[in-house]
Parts: C-alpha cells; structure tokens; sequence
C-alpha cells in the first residue's frame, strides 16, 4: 500500500511535468504554424512588407492564444483540484466519519492524505482509512487525466482560432505586446500583493493579541515571560508580555555588530577602492564574497563553541563575570557577518563618485588621505549611510546567531556580558511546535512580528530619505 502511494504520488507529478512540456512544445509549434501562415498570405517571405507586422508577430500571436488559455486552467485546476477531491472523499466515507466535528474531520482528511502521499499518520491504519486514501489517489488520478484532455484541447483550439484569424492587417505587433504588457503587470503585481498579504495576516492577528493584551502593556511592560498554564487555577495562568526586554536585547546586539561591523567594512571599503593594486582587489573582493555567503547557522557555530568561551575567559581574566551566552558573543559574530554588507554597499558608493573629483582634488595638491576626507567620503556619505541603515535591519533580524550565542533570557539589561534575547528569537521560541492560535502566548508572536516589521521598515524608510534627500547629482 506504501509503495503503491509513492509510486501513485511521482506518478502525478510525473503527468503534470509531461503536460506542461507539451503544452510548451504546442506553443513553439503555433508560432511556426502562425509565422507560416502569415508569410503565405502574402505570397512567401519576399513580400513581408506586405504584413502589418514581423512575421514572428504572427507566430506569437497564435503561440499566447495556444499557450495561455491552457495555463490559467491548470493554474485554476491545481487551485480548486484539491477541495472537490477531498470533499468526494469524505461524501464516501462511512456515516459516522462524516458526522465528526469540524477539527476531528480535518485531522482525517490529513492523515488520509498523509496515507495517501505515503508519509506517517498520527492514527492506527485501518480498512476504511486504507480505501480511503485509495479513493483518494484514484479522485486524484483522474482528475489529472481530464486535465490532461481539457487542457491539450484548449490549447488546439486556441490556436487554431488564432491561426484562422491572421491576415495581413492583423495588428499581431499591438496585440502581441498589449498581452506581454499585461504579464509584465501581473508579475509586477505579485510582490506588492505578497508584501501586502504577508503584513495583513501579521496584522489581524497581531489584533487579536491586542484584545487580548493591552497595547500598553506590550510596549512599556518590563517582564516578558509568555508561558501560560493549562487551566485557570494554575499558578502563572497569565504570563506577562511586556515587550521592552526584547527590544532592549535587540538593540544591544545590534549596536555591539555595528560597532564592529562599521569601522571594518568602511575601512575595507576605502582601502579597496583608493588605495589597493587591481590584483589585491581581485582576491580580496571574491573573499568577502564568500564570507557573505556562509549561512548564518554556521556563524551561530562559530559563536557558540569558539567566540562565547573566549569572551568567558576574556572577561573572567580581568575580574569580570561573564555569562556563557553573552550579548558580546553575538553582537561580535553578527558584526563579523555584516561586514560584507557594509564593505559591498560602501565600497559601491564610493566608486560611485565621479573621478573627476578626484583628478581635481589631487591636482590642487592634495594628499591622497585629503583627497578621500575631503572629497570622496563627503560626496559618498548618503550611499555610505544608507548601506549603514540597511546593514542595521539586517542585523536586527538575525536569528540563528543569537540563538546559539545569546541564549533566550529576557533579561533587561545594557551589561553586554549578560544573556539577552531577541525578537526573532523569542518568534521561533513561540511558534516551535503545534500551537493553538487562540492563546496569546502563540498570538505574541505575531505582535513581535509587526513591532520587527515596523522597526525595520522605519529604518529603511530613514535610510532612502537620507539618500535622496543629501544625494548630490553629478555630471
């Protein structure tokens, strides 16, 4: 049975990778059909000038008519595909599986399909369980071969309209590209939508935090511990969610990385782009490439078993109590981490300045350190800041780092030698496991998120206002 649902499971997306390479092979073969067509019309290819349009106009013309109409129906099948199955599933089940309540159906229909696709299900397996899954893979695999029919012969018959609709005053150019323009706006549209859609559901449930807690409580409280009890006669049935340790621990590693993080990267930068051979910019640039591109679990690694007990020792051996997981651990390993942000982002915006500032600078008598504090740097500044502005969000929404480096203590405390935590720490915190969006432990999660968004995203408003706003436009 196992084996018949994988099989069953690569079967599926075996057919659907094979239609969708067939429909493309139908696309390419309407446009030669439709370029072809388009130059008989007109008596061959030496009487083009007679056509409206290029003759690869016509060819696309008759490839969208063949290709689109059957997409948006596979996209609108893959859509709806999934409830119609589901539901004839459940309109076979036996009569006392159709009369559980909403969640325990639910928690069938997934363990069905879980039997279905061959992974592990949370129930013992029995027969009616078994044909389920059964009916399942077979609703299933029927559907897909009425896509398979529906959607080739959507795509013969659009092309075939298209096709007897050329002629030689047919506007294939204006059509062609009012389609390509609409495309063009629809995958435009769907990174506003995404960010549009990821703060709503932030923010409705963000909401219901707030009537649960008072707004005033999350920002200005000073505890934060969101565990709650079971029932209401517990001891610590309502935790406490004020959010200011968060936001303290926060900035303090933030402030720790860009301490490191600034200086280094700016004084890479400069030294890159003014003072180094072209062969010393060529290994030193791929270098900081790659330490750009190692995950950030491994730099949590890093700090957990190398940086955190050299700070312990550090400190302890100047009279200093240092917690394993400090706030400089992090701070020092996340600095480290961004150096490649500031330096890329600095050092673009001081060769953005134009050389002729340069040439003139030194050709007055100045030094080259003059020249750079002068000049380069004054004229660079806005870049330079905002790049600093960016490489703040960036650290303010590290996780992993502080995870490992940190700890999760919401201590409230400007000591960088003490644990601290998070915000994006204390999110993952509440939102391993399965969870009940209905406590306001699981729904802080979601207030946290849109404090980060909002923080995050005032920063990078403050840093394009800054650019535009000091830039100098240059000839």
């Amino acid at each position: 049975m196992w084996v018949a649902a994988f099989r069953s499971q690569n079967k599926n997306s075996m057919q659907s990778t094979t239609l969708i390479l067939l429909l493309g092979f139908m696309a390419i073969a309407a446009f030669y059909f439709g370029r072809g067509r388009s130059l008989a019309l007109v008596g061959g290819p030496g009487r083009s000038s007679a056509l409206h349009s290029l003759p690869g106009y016509y060819g696309y013309y008759v490839a969208i008519w063949a290709a689109l109409p059957a997409l948006a129906l596979l996209l609108l099948w893959v859509l709806i595909e999934p409830r119609i199955v589901v539901a004839l599933v459940i309109s076979d089940l036996p009569q006392s599986y159709q009369e559980l309540s909403p969640g325990e159906l639910n928690l069938l229909v997934n363990n069905i399909q879980n039997l279905a696709a061959g992974d592990v299900v949370s129930v013992d397996v029995d027969t009616v369980l078994q044909n389920a899954a059964a009916m399942f893979n077979g609703y299933v695999e029927k559907s897909r071969q009425m896509l398979a029919v529906l959607a080739v012969g959507l795509a013969g018959l659009g092309g075939a309209i298209a096709w007897q609709r050329i002629n030689p005053d047919l506007r294939a150019r204006n059509r062609v590209e009012s389609v390509v323009r609409w495309l063009l706006i629809a995958a435009s549209s769907i990174a506003i939508l995404t960010t549009v859609g990821i703060v709503l559901s932030v923010l409705f449930e963000a909401i219901r935090f707030f009537q649960k807690v008072p707004l005033t409580e999350f920002l200005f409280g000073l505890n934060w511990s969101p565990q709650t009890a079971i029932r209401a006669d517990q001891v610590g049935s309502s935790g406490s969610f004020g959010a200011v340790p968060l936001l303290t621990g926060t900035l303090l590693i933030t402030a720790i990385a860009m301490v490191v993080a600034v200086p280094v990267g700016l004084m890479t930068a400069i030294y890159l782009a003014e003072y180094s051979s072209n062969r010393v910019r060529a290994i030193a640039k791929p270098l900081l490439e790659v330490l750009a591109g190692i995950p950030t679990v491994v730099y949590g690694f890093f700090a957990a078993l190398t940086v955190a007990p050299w700070v312990r020792q550090a400190g302890e051996s100047v009279g200093l109590q240092v917690a394993s997981e400090s706030a400089m651990a992090a701070g020092l390993v996340m600095g480290i981490m961004i150096i490649p942000l500031v330096s890329s982002l600095s050092d673009d915006a001081i060769n953005a300045v134009p050389s002729a500032m340069r040439d003139g600078a030194l050709g007055l008598g100045s030094t080259r350190s003059e020249t750079m504090t002068k000049v380069i740097l004054p004229a660079a500044l806005p870049g330079i800041v905002g790049g600093i502005l960016l490489a703040v969000s960036r650290a303010i929404g590290e996780t992993m780092i502080v995870v490992m480096a940190a700890g999760l203590a919401a201590n409230l405390t400007a000591n960088p030698f003490e644990a601290v935590t998070t915000v994006t720490v204390q999110i993952v915190t509440l939102l391993v496991g399965d969870q009940e969006f209905d406590s306001a432990k699981t729904l802080a999660a979601f207030a946290l998120g849109l404090m980060l968004f909002v923080v995050t995203l005032v920063l990078n408003v403050i840093g394009l206002g800054v650019v535009r706003k000091y830039r100098e436009q240059y000839e």
